[in-house]
């Protein structure tokens, strides 16, 4: 695919951009962006191809997509806001703030393990529909009314879409507001960030269609292929991975505006790739105009390990700390001090303190990858050389 990239690279960062072009040449996007800051000074920023997976018109410098759970990670700077303020004990029972979620096994859950994936509640006995998933509050009460597959605190398993109503019942019995609506206020709004968890209908135009792909056969990627029991996993409609990842049943439309609007901080989030990265930079210093997120002690709290092993969901070893999964070999990011979120399908955004980065990267054409995306990866081996 021949295609014509727009934006900036500083010097010593060119091989970000040969990445970036490879994508779309040999790794079969369709409509993509790619930002990087270092040290709080932004040093890429590229987009290129269709705003619409489809091919329907360019992309712009201000278009936005869809991040699935690349969300997460920019969902789980609300609650470590709330504890750098005193208003959070990620120690303390989730019933101390959320008492209806005792049931069913649950009594002994710390806000811990509910941001690490040890809740143990990444599936529903039955998945709610779209209407249900984004009203508010039917989601809180399934997953309160859930018992627990695992005694909380004990294994881990990737909470894919049951996190959006832990995070947000949490959140709102802890503050009396919602994640989108601390993020928008207190995160995205100081530091100019393009980023929504409840796409706001005046910024719908923005956002560009996304729909899933196959890689073209000049990619060379049939010899990746997972491994027996992790395909099984994804094959078996009874298996923990498949109802896990149908928590919402039917699946949602994407692209349907009412899912876009939802504000659904495990899987919803609408964003650039610049914001992302301009994001993850202010997690780990400050950005340009003097604005940061963390204190030093948040930023090394988001890079710690809470939960590693293996992943009763995913059925590989995963590492996560309090909303954020860490480097690791089935999601590998910048080094072991990364720390951040891949959305499945290809969208990434991370940060690494050592480095001094904040990294985003957003496509509208949706591969078969869940954590590890061949895009993504290559962008961040062409990164660590420029470093």
């Amino acid at each position: 695919m021949d295609v014509d990239i727009q934006g900036v690279v500083n010097v010593g960062y060119e091989p970000v951009r040969d990445a970036f072009a490879r994508n779309f040449e040999v790794l079969g996007d369709r409509g993509a962006a790619v930002a990087v800051y270092r040290d709080g000074r932004k040093v890429v920023d590229l987009w290129a191809g269709t705003k619409d997976a489809n091919g329907t018109g360019p992309w712009t410098e201000d278009t936005a997509q869809i991040v699935r759970s690349a969300t997460k990670g920019v969902a789980a700077a609300v609650p470590l806001l709330l504890h750098q303020r005193g208003l959070l004990d990620l120690d303390a029972p989730v019933a101390s703030y959320w008492p209806e979620f005792k049931a069913g096994g649950k009594d002994k859950t710390l806000v811990r393990h509910l941001l690490a994936h040890q809740a143990g509640v990444p599936a529903l006995d039955r998945g709610l529909t779209m209407a249900q998933a984004a009203d508010g509050v039917s989601g809180a009460r399934a997953v309160a009314a859930q018992r627990a597959f695992w005694e909380p605190g004990t294994a881990h398993g990737y909470h894919a879409q049951t996190f959006s109503w832990l995070l947000s019942e949490l959140v709102l019995r802890a503050t009396g507001r919602s994640v989108g609506g601390i993020l928008a206020e207190e995160i995205a709004e100081p530091l100019g960030l393009d980023f929504w968890i409840g796409l706001p209908e005046g910024e719908a135009h923005r956002v560009g269609r996304v729909a899933p792909v196959e890689p073209p056969a000049s990619a060379g990627l049939l010899k990746t292929r997972p491994r027996r029991n992790v395909s099984e996993a994804y094959a078996d409609p009874d298996s923990l991975t498949r109802r896990a990842f149908a928590a919402i049943d039917p699946l949602p439309d994407e692209n349907d505006p009412v899912y876009q609007a939802a504000e659904l901080p495990g899987s919803a989030g609408i964003g650039t790739a610049r914001a992302l990265a301009r994001f993850y930079a202010a997690t780990v210093g400050v950005v340009e105009d003097g604005a940061r997120i963390f204190t030093p002690a948040t930023t090394a709290l988001a890079g710690t390990e809470f939960s590693a092993g293996a992943d009763r969901v995913l059925v590989v070893n995963t590492r996560f700390g309090p909303g954020y999964m860490l480097h690791g070999a089935a999601s590998p990011l910048l080094s072991p001090a990364s720390f951040g979120h891949p959305g499945r399908g290809g969208s990434l955004g991370f940060a690494d303190p050592e480095a001094g980065v904040g990294f985003g990267y957003v496509t509208n054409a949706h591969a078969k990858s869940v954590t590890a995306d061949p895009r993504a990866q290559s962008l961040l081996r062409a990164l660590r050389t420029c470093l």
